[in-house]
């Protein structure tokens, strides 16, 4: 596969600093984009593109087909080796739509992991919304102004209005350019007025509410991205005679543009659609059902002209990474989008925020102390996650205080927490389902959706999290800190407590929940009574630090 490089003579040779990748699975195109990242200055040493519709025949069925899956994973590999020729440290590969939704998605995951040595990782349709306006507002300046960012995908649409200050909306519908496609016009024939109208008053039908509250929030331009809005705005530019500035689509279109060029390829098979000048011949066969989509809601939301914009998903991976990676997310955000979430889901829970982060606080010491005594070898990743499962351990009892981990469980998982994968987000569901009792096991249901690996974190995690618990069971914040070791002979750990109390209820807390403990880690855990006298200093644990 021929690589396409920034500047001449760029090879995966020639270049220093971090080279990071980016692959984008939607249900019509996987995109792929390798950049390097040195001093702040991301470089692209690489942009491709190839349809696969993995989509296709899905939505039907809600499985995807053995084509497609071998269409995908071969494209995977080629793009994972593009990645890795020129030097990429990592490769991060999000998966939308199609993998979302459908049933065997895991199958589809697994070809992709033994075919291309790749982890795929599913995001929600909200992720998907942020990562997009992301990518789209990152290219431009829309200071004060309020827009609205409609991304036509294969298998959904999404909706954003958002300023220079970020987004106030994120929207994700089951509108997509395949999915309509292969229930409105499957023949591939010219589509009656009378058809196209049914595909827009099915879009209506779908869009009501989303539509309502765009309504609601107000915007001052619309914006259109993906292949079906750049296809769309290309086929209208060829046709009024005007032409994009250098390599970007910088141009524009009206509602009239639009509705007029939406007839003409309404009128033409699918042999003529393929030969409409500007038009990607891949996209010949979705750009009518595409079209009714975009029109649809121009008109819903009263929008006359719409910016094209050649940013997405995948420039919003990028970018999201490159923040992460520099340590400049607070920075940019403020705080967190993860963070946030998850603090956002709490609050709306009526959680006990010092409880819960002061819980947070001793699981994560327990993290760091068994860390540095060898027992586990997780990183940064784990005790993050660790740390949001434990600020939301409790938000269970918002519903009910009797069996309220499983309530935690419910609501974290069935929650659009934002900056996840689908895995990170049944990581930390699970963590707090196990916080209270039980020990993880394979046939739980609420396991199945995780590997071997996957489950282990969870048991690992979880252990840790319990023990928090107890060590708080007052809610007083007695016990300020832990310092563990582990003895040979006996092999058991031994917690020492840092206190100012003597922390009976603590104690007992702790003797009552290291069951979970004792089973992974193999051994005893003995609790150390605080020595009251000369004892530490009372620490303080700062959401956010």
């Amino acid at each position: 596969m021929p690589r396409s490089s920034s500047s001449p003579g760029s090879t995966p040779e020639s270049g220093q600093g971090h080279v990071f990748a980016a692959i984008d699975i939607g249900t019509n195109s996987v995109r792929l984009a390798v950049v390097r990242l040195e001093n702040g200055v991301s470089t692209t040493l690489a942009v491709h593109r190839e349809v696969v519709r993995l989509g296709e025949g899905e939505f039907e069925t809600n499985r995807l087909t053995p084509a497609a899956i071998e269409r995908g994973s071969l494209v995977c590999s080629r793009f994972a080796d593009v990645a890795r020729g020129f030097g990429a440290r990592e490769i991060v590969a999000l998966a939308t739509s199609a993998v979302r939704e459908a049933e065997n998605r895991d199958e589809f995951i697994e070809r992709v992991r033994e075919r291309a040595n790749l982890e795929v990782s599913v995001i929600s349709g909200m992720e998907e919304a942020r990562l997009i306006f992301l990518g789209v507002s990152s290219g431009m300046d829309l200071g004060e102004r309020n827009a609205v960012l409609i991304d036509i995908g294969g298998g959904s649409t999404e909706v954003i209005v958002g300023s220079g200050d970020g987004y106030s909306l994120l929207d994700s519908m089951k509108l997509g350019a395949v999915r309509l496609s292969s229930q409105f016009t499957p023949t591939g024939g010219p589509v009656t007025p009378e058809a196209y109208n049914k595909i827009k008053n099915y879009i209506r039908g779908v869009a009501s509410q989303p539509v309502r509250r765009v309504r609601d929030h107000g915007f001052d331009l619309m914006l259109g991205s993906a292949g079906t809005i750049t296809t769309l705005g290309d086929i209208i530019a060829k046709r009024s005679g005007t032409t994009s500035s250098g390599n970007q689509r910088s141009h524009a279109f009206t509602l009239a543009e639009l509705r007029d060029t939406a007839a003409m390829l309404s009128r033409l098979t699918l042999a003529e659609r393929r030969k409409v000048p500007g038009i990607d011949a891949g996209r010949a066969e979705i750009i009518v059902a595409g079209s009714a989509i975009v029109l649809t809601l121009m008109e819903e939301f009263g929008a006359d002209r719409l910016q094209v914009s050649d940013r997405g998903l995948r420039d919003g991976i990028l970018l999201d990474y490159q923040l992460r990676e520099q340590g400049a997310r607070d920075r940019f955000n403020n705080q967190s989008v993860r963070r946030r979430s998850i603090l956002q889901l709490a609050s709306a829970c009526n959680y006990e925020a010092e409880h819960s982060a002061h819980c947070a606080f001793l699981a994560l010491r327990l993290f760091d102390e068994l860390r540095t005594i060898g027992a586990h070898q997780y990183g940064d990743e784990e005790r993050e996650l660790l740390e949001y499962a434990a600020l939301t351990h409790d938000i269970g009892m918002f519903l009910s205080h009797s069996n309220h981990q499983k309530h935690a469980y419910y609501l974290i998982r069935n929650s659009d927490l934002l900056g996840f994968t689908d895995t990170e987000i049944d990581l930390i569901a699970n963590v707090a389902l196990y916080h209270r009792k039980g020990i993880p096991k394979k046939r739980h249901a609420n396991l199945t959706e995780l590997d071997r690996e996957g489950r282990k974190r969870v048991s690992v995690l979880a252990s840790m999290l319990r023990a928090a618990e107890g060590l708080d069971r007052s809610h007083l914040g007695l016990v300020k800190d832990v310092k563990l070791t582990k003895t040979r002979m006996p092999s058991q750990y031994v917690l020492n407590l840092v206190s100012d109390s003597e922390c009976q209820l603590e104690i007992w807390g702790l003797q009552n929940s290291r069951d979970l403990f004792e089973f992974v880690f193999g051994a005893p855990l003995i609790v150390t009574p605080p020595q009251t006298d000369g004892a530490a200093p009372p620490q303080t644990f700062t959401m956010g630090e």
